[in-house]
């Protein structure tokens, strides 16, 4: 199973480029996980036969929103966190408004795994949505995926808005405490992977200058001075089946390039 995760930071936008389509047709992932949609299913254009298309977009238009893309249906499709989950966090009523209006997850079941897509909530430039992601979102969504895993095993990939570690920017030092690289956010990973779940980027590549995201400014990406923000995590029990993992920063089209994982599963 191919496995692809990318931030298109807007569908229509990428489409209208003319990049999407070829992206799909030179990488032909199995299941392709996107966020930031910025769209509702029927506004896009894109026709691609070969893949059912399950989409939980935000309630406000243009706005944040994910997908999956399956060339196999899935048993099941979930579209945001459990609401049980979501009271339990406070997300309904977290000051910010409901990330489960704004289409931040989705979840599909297939014959022998989870697969989901996730766009984690960015904590803002002046750090106002640190206590949501701290206290609230990583937290659920981290307790979301281990019940989930109690089923099957899970992949889940997307925009988890944070460089787990120094290698993971460009520039670490003047980042330190700055919106992606907070002591908070960074526990967040923390958390995942004492739960159990592998960056699978990680197995098989070490180091810095693999980077997933680039600011507009600067020339950033063409000096490749970048962060690493976009994940594919998996089940350790999986471990021993993951046979690749990469990033593509040669795939243009958004400010996010994509990141992939092959599992033979």
């Amino acid at each position: 199973m191919k496995i692809i995760s990318w931030n298109v930071n807007g569908i229509r936008s990428v489409h209208n480029k003319g990049l999407f389509v070829p992206f799909i047709n030179k990488y032909k992932p199995d299941v392709l996980c996107l966020q930031e949609t910025k769209a509702f299913q029927h506004q896009h254009a894109v026709d691609l036969p070969d893949y059912e298309e399950y989409w939980n977009s935000a309630t406000k238009p243009g706005y944040s929103g994910t997908a999956i893309f399956a060339k196999e249906k899935p048993l099941t499709v979930i579209n945001g966190l459990p609401e049980k989950l979501a009271k339990k966090y406070g997300l309904a009523d977290d000051g910010y408004g409901d990330p489960n209006a704004e289409g931040r997850v989705i979840a599909a079941e297939f014959k022998k795994c989870w697969v989901v897509s996730v766009y984690t909530p960015n904590s803002k430039d002046d750090l106002s949505r640190i206590p949501l992601r701290h206290k609230q979102w990583d937290p659920a969504f981290l307790e979301y995926m281990c019940a989930l895993e109690k089923t099957k095993p899970v992949i889940f990939g997307g925009d988890l808005n944070v460089a787990h570690t120094p290698d993971d920017l460009a520039n670490p030092k003047p980042n330190i405490g700055k919106k992606g690289f907070t002591t908070e956010e960074c526990e967040g990973i923390d958390s995942i992977i004492k739960a159990g779940f592998i960056d699978t980027f990680r197995i098989f590549t070490q180091g810095n200058g693999h980077y997933s995201w680039w600011s507009h400014f600067a020339n950033a990406r063409a000096r490749n001075v970048g962060w690493r923000i976009d994940y594919i995590f998996a089940s350790k029990s999986l471990k021993s089946k993951i046979k690749k993992a990469v990033i593509l920063p040669e795939v243009m089209g958004s400010d996010h390039c994509p990141v992939g994982v092959e599992i033979n599963i």
